[in-house]
């Protein structure tokens, strides 16, 4: 992609699950439970799948859902992972360490998640990590930002990013890689998330770090 090996990076956006926060207990199991009040009995070790993509579509997608029983189990969904599953999250270690140093550099951070921002906002409040970035993007429970494209262009305008060459898309799933893309911003993945670097590497990310560690020189060398 034009311009990520030159222009130094200053507006880095994280997806949230995988890439901040270890969230897989709590959609696992909102995701159990709601196939399961649908007639679907699934193991937990198949639904890693519903990790990253909006829960509408990764019904649909993945257990055959029409669009009408996928919007009526979406609330479904919410209403228990409001109930059990939010406060299951942590911050995967080496995460507040890595948000810190970007910030030491001057760094603008925000979250570009396809979590409700109903839902962001108090997870990352919850945990202390609100603080650390200047702005919160996702989806809405009332449908607006349905895609990650469509919330990475909420953040950089938002954000009133003009010269996308220097806004980086930093997360673990294809669908971060996928979105970045679209709108025309260089993307970074990290493997100690959900996804696999094959996933990534399909899906084009520009760069791929291993750790938070990893990801801090990363970005440096721009």
């Amino acid at each position: 992609m034009k311009g990520f090996l030159f222009v130094k990076k200053d507006f880095l956006l994280f997806d949230l699950d995988g890439t901040i926060i270890d969230s897989q207990n709590g959609i696992l199991d909102a995701v159990q439970y709601t196939l399961r009040q649908f007639g679907t009995e699934e193991k937990r070790e198949n639904l890693y799948c519903y990790i990253g993509p909006p829960i509408l579509d990764s019904l649909m997608r993945f257990h055959h859902f029409s669009l009408a029983d996928a919007q009526q189990a979406v609330p479904v969904y919410r209403s228990y992972y409001a109930q059990h599953g939010m406060k299951g999250n942590l911050p995967f270690p080496g995460v507040v360490d890595m948000l810190q140093a970007f910030l030491d550099r001057r760094k603008v951070l925000a979250i570009a998640t396809s979590k409700p921002v109903e839902v962001a906002v108090p997870i990352l409040e919850d945990l202390g990590l609100a603080t650390y970035f200047s702005f919160i993007g996702g989806s809405s429970l009332s449908g607006e930002r349905p895609h990650k494209v469509d919330v990475i262009r909420h953040v950089l305008d938002q954000l009133n990013i003009k010269d996308l060459e220097k806004a980086v898309m930093i997360g673990d799933r294809c669908y971060d890689i996928l979105g970045a893309k679209q709108v025309g911003i260089s993307s970074a993945g990290i493997l100690y998330g959900y996804g696999s670097r094959k996933e990534l590497e399909e899906a084009g990310a520009d760069k791929i770090a291993a750790t938070p560690a990893d990801l801090i020189p990363l970005m440096e060398a721009f």
